[in-house]
């Protein structure tokens, strides 16, 4: 461990930089962190050094955080120091590396662009260790190196990270198949690279891409699933490759041979894919610009942020692939509020039609148009979202004015798209563009379609082929002088917004106009129609005027002068670089006014019939805090204290500090709840003080109180109603509230599946709630209600459902607690539960009641589950499933009816009839056949065969004759042996079972017996129902 000073080596060695440049803060945390290091370890020898490092972990977190950061510190920028810091870091670390995940993450996120070279060769061979050492949680980190690697990107530094990630994943690929997640990732993200490696030199990258691409399509096909139609589309660009042009055909003609479970491509076509993946193939900085400039840059201001955009990734030949990626990702991520659609920020038609303006290749301006329209193909209106086919509509529309040419091309290949796209699904096509449509004209996205069909604009044969394919859309409505009215304020609109559509997108010599001149031109009329938006963006001073006349004088000066100081640096104005940051805010003299205000509604005159009028000056003065973010970029105790250190928890911080018996502690809390009812955001701030701040530790059941308090007065409903405006207003803190949620409220969120529905919704990866559910910080199911959960997320979107067992499965909960959902399963509709089941069964001893609901599913051709799982069971497991389904076979051969339908009358589901258990069994013995297995040669199934063949009809004996087969050859096999014994022992139930004539052997054997025999013909009866009652007990 000796090296020299901390600043002297790590100074300047992390992150690129110039003299001009502010220190970073991590950069110098990581400093301090090798200082610390260093210092303790310095001058003295390895072994004293780990004694002495390992002294100090042991004394709190804070000194195990500062080890642990110096020793990554250390790895990333001294390479020959890597192995020892790495060894010395397994040793050191308590919590499972998970302080140094966190730290990669971040890293890979915010400071990849930045790293040095060295750094950023350590950082992925740092990687290939915890890959290599299966740390829980590494294959998230996979996941987001995975995002690092650049689209439409061949320089040197994007094809290196390409080739070091591809090696990984196929130097580890057992760890790789453990995680459907990163399965699906890993193939998502290369089958795209694919395309951008075709030139001579990239081959053999090429060639390493498709052969870990086909392994894990061929492998774990019903892993790869869940990318959905997306998939399809990039199996599309890479068809005419020999490799994957096999797949393509066995994916069209011979879908079984993939998966068993895979119907067909249409399963594909008709499946959402989820923004997760869509997001991963735009690097973060790529995220951060467009989510920058569909949230903050203004319509008619966007040239020099697309110019800076078009410069730093799109002005390459190879570049031209991204087009793609960039609309995929704004139809299926980017879906901005309400707030945002009404105001003059940039939409997202406005950057989709500049996109397809940059394309320079016939080639990337189809895969373009598809890529805008994909989700046009097969709409399903109760599975997609609106959002991901409005801009295409919105461009054609806004486009046919000044740009014509946009419209007609896009128009003409949503035409052409339907018969070409794939002819045997021309019907399902035609149909998901048609609910496209109509779905467009029900949510108002446009008025009607006749106008931008039916345009003089368009050329005759355009408009033929228009009114061919869609003729339902290409007549005017009926009711003319409505129809005149909305035209006339469509129009109105339309000229306006023509105004800045003239230069929008003309990519002519990439001269995008920032409309200065017409504004000055037209400005009367613009500001007219653009002033009531500007209002709703422009951050102003907050008009209390109505209430304040309500308040006595001295709460009016607190509140005015709260005001006061708000207003000072409330005004915010237009951003105009990337990354925000918002003004310095003088908290201090605001949290004094604010504290006084608290403390004159605590006073015994203070009159409660102004509370309301109060309510509302606090939610209007506060208002633009709760707009922005509450949780802090990188979490420390610090950033905890200081983000709840904020005038409005004023009122949070009094009420912690109150005993409840306190006459105040009810005035505050019905303050509170009257502050809930002008801005429903306080609940969710409410929680986040309880859980950050140090003074609130232990304090989390007041929330029960502020419920009560409410008018909604329940904690249940509170609580979701307050998780979900936080789901929709920030997911980090919605992850970050989740742990303190479920283990102060279980009765409230694992009672039912509202909550969860709501992460598994939104979350990227469920890593980091796995990782607090195996530390035992986090429950979130429980053996009682798991089940019904389960049962409820069947009807959520695919991700969800996958998160949803991921998070099942880190429980330590018995398969045997929901095995029960087996009977809800339907294999066209679960695909996603029982495929996680099979991969779960697959790893467990079979028991007697898990072998009874895998019997008890229905018998189809294509539904391959009960098959698969018993094949796996009988080459592992042979012995214990024949006696249970020994059991089963006797149990429901010998079960009355009228019990039997007693029995089932509490629970249809719970029915398991012995044809069910047969035709199972033939299914078995057929996937068995010319195999090495000797399932059907064991004991107990061919005695249960025996068994339920001495008593079933002939027609199931007919059905079933092959099975009984065995059985048959098994009696004929123990007669001989068996004979003199069954002589002797004639009250033995198997006595009957011999059907061929006596032997001379017998006949010699014993004459009593043979005459008691003959002068008893009805005895073989009697004894065939005394062997069914002693069947079960003695076996």
């Amino acid at each position: 461990m000796e090296a020299a000073p901390a600043k002297a080596k790590l100074l300047g060695r992390l992150l690129v930089s110039n003299q001009l440049d502010a220190k970073d803060e991590l950069e110098e945390k990581l400093e301090r962190c090798v200082g610390v290091v260093h210092a303790l370890s310095n001058g003295l020898s390895e072994r004293e050094a780990n004694d002495a490092l390992t002294a100090n972990v042991c004394k709190g977190p804070q000194q195990h955080d500062e080890v642990c950061l110096g020793l990554f510190a250390l790895l990333l920028t001294e390479p020959t120091q890597a192995q020892r810091c790495y060894r010395d870091l397994t040793l050191m670390n308590r919590d499972g590396m998970s302080v140094i995940l966190v730290k990669i993450n971040q890293i890979l996120m915010e400071k990849f662009l930045k790293l040095q070279d060295v750094a950023r060769k350590q950082l992925v061979w740092l990687v290939r260790e915890l890959v290599k050492s299966s740390v829980i949680g590494a294959d998230g980190v996979v996941m987001t190196l995975l995002k690092q690697i650049a689209g439409g990107d061949v320089s040197t530094k994007n094809l290196w990270l390409a080739e070091s990630v591809l090696d990984i994943l196929q130097e580890q690929k057992e760890w790789v198949v453990k995680s459907g997640m990163l399965i699906a990732m890993s193939v998502y993200t290369y089958l795209r690279l694919i395309v951008d490696h075709g030139t001579a030199s990239l081959l053999p990258l090429r060639q390493k891409e498709v052969d870990f691409c086909i392994s894990l399509l061929r492998d774990k096909f019903l892993e790869c699933v869940i990318m959905g139609r997306d998939l399809v589309r990039l199996l599309q660009n890479v068809a005419r490759i020999t490799e994957m042009d096999l797949l393509w055909r066995d994916l069209l003609h011979n879908p079984q041979a993939l998966s068993p479970q895979f119907t067909g491509i249409l399963q594909l076509l008709t499946a959402r894919t989820s923004r997760k993946f869509l997001a991963c193939r735009l690097t973060p900085d790529m995220e951060t610009k467009l989510l920058f400039m569909t949230s903050r840059v203004r319509f008619g201001q966007q040239k020099r942020y697309q110019d800076w955009f078009q410069r730093q990734y799109l002005s390459t030949v190879e570049s031209q692939s991204l087009r793609c990626d960039l609309i995929r990702y704004i139809c299926g991520v980017v879906h901005p509020s309400n707030e945002v659609l009404s105001s003059d920020i940039l939409p997202r038609w406005a950057i989709i039609g500049w996109l397809l303006t940059t394309c320079t290749s016939n080639v990337a301006a189809s895969n373009a148009k598809l890529a805008l329209f994909y989700d046009w193909l097969f709409f399903n209106p109760d599975k997609d979202s609106i959002m991901n086919i409005e801009p295409a509509i919105l461009v054609m529309h806004h486009s046919m004015k000044p740009h014509p040419a946009i419209t007609a091309t896009l128009l003409d290949f949503m035409c052409r798209i339907i018969p070409h796209f794939f002819p045997p699904l021309e019907v399902q096509v035609r149909q998901g563009v048609f609910n496209s449509l109509t779905f467009i004209m029900e949510k108002r996205v446009l008025a009607h379609l006749a106008p931008l069909f039916d345009n003089p604009k368009l050329d005759r044969e355009l408009r033929s082929m228009l009114r061919e394919r869609f003729p339902e859309f290409c007549s005017a409505p009926s009711p003319p002088m409505e129809v005149k009215m909305d035209e006339m304020t469509s129009m109105e609109m339309d000229n306006h917004m023509m105004d800045k559509e003239e230069g929008c997108y003309d990519n002519a010599e990439a001269a995008f106009s920032d409309d200065e001149e017409e504004v000055n031109n037209k400005g009367k009329k613009r500001e007219f129609r653009f002033h009531p938006i500007r209002e709703v963006v422009k951050e102003e001073p907050a008009d209390i005027t109505p209430w304040l006349d309500q308040l006595e004088d001295t709460m009016k000066d607190k509140v005015v002068q709260l005001q006061k100081s708000r207003s000072d640096w409330a005004g915010g104005g237009l951003v105009t670089q990337w990354n925000l940051h918002l003004p310095t805010r003088d908290t201090e003299t605001q949290c004094e006014v604010m504290q006084d205000i608290v403390d004159l509604i605590l006073e015994d005159d203070f009159d409660t019939e102004q509370m309301s009028a109060l309510a509302s000056c606090l939610a209007e003065v506060f208002k633009e805090h709760f707009r922005g973010d509450v949780l802090p970029e990188d979490i420390t105790d610090e950033s905890l204290e200081e983000s709840v250190c904020k005038a409005v928890c004023l009122v949070f911080r009094n009420l912690v500090t109150m005993q409840e018996d306190n006459s105040g502690f009810s005035v505050l809390l019905d303050m509170l709840a009257e502050l809930y009812q002008k801005q429903p955001k306080i609940g969710y701030h409410l929680l986040y003080y309880l859980k950050a701040s140090k003074a609130a530790n232990g304090k989390m059941m007041l929330y029960e109180s502020f419920a009560q308090a409410t008018a909604l007065g329940d904690l249940h409903t509170c609580l979701m109603m307050d998780m979900k405006a936080c789901q929709e207003d920030d997911v980090r803190l919605l992850c970050y509230l989740t742990p303190s949620i479920y283990s102060e409220f279980p009765d409230e969120t694992l009672r039912s599946g509202e909550l969860l529905n709501m992460i598994v919704a939104v979350i990227d990866s469920t890593q980091e709630l796995m990782c607090h559910v195996m530390m035992g910080n986090l429950v979130m199911f429980r053996k009682d209600s798991v089940l019904n959960i389960l049962i409820q997320s069947l009807d959520w979107e695919t991700f969800e459902q996958y998160s949803t067992w991921q998070l099942f499965l880190a429980h330590s909960i018995p398969l045997e607690t929901i095995i029960g959902i087996l009977q809800h399963l339907k294999y066209k509709e679960h695909p996603e539960a029982l495929s996680c089941l099979l991969l779960q069964l697959r790893r467990e001893k079979p028991s007697e009641e898990m072998v009874k609901m895998v019997l008890s599913r229905p018998c189809h051709s294509e539904d391959q589950f009960t098959s698969s799982l018993l094949r796996h069971w009988a080459s592992k497991h042979d012995d214990t499933l024949a006696e249970h389904i020994k059991t089963q076979l006797i149990k429901n051969n010998n079960q009355p009816r009228k019990r039997q339908s007693l029995r089932s009358s509490s629970s249809k589901l719970a029915q398991l009839t012995l044809e069910q258990i047969l035709e199972h069994l033939d299914n078995l013995r057929l996937s068995l056949t010319n195999t090495k297995n000797n399932f059907f040669s064991q004991t107990p199934i061919l005695q249960a065969l025996q068994h339920v063949q001495a008593s079933c009809d002939e027609v199931h004996k007919m059905r079933f004759s092959e099975l009984f087969a065995l059985a048959e050859e098994y009696e004929d096999s123990q007669a001989k042996p068996l004979k003199s014994r069954r002589k002797a022992a004639a009250t033995s139930p198997r006595s009957r079972k011999g059907v061929a004539p006596p032997t001379n052997e017998e006949e010699s054997a014993s004459s009593s017996a043979s005459e008691e025999e003959d002068s008893k013909p009805k005895a073989p009866k009697r004894k065939r129902k005394g062997s069914s009652a002693v069947g079960s007990d003695s076996d």
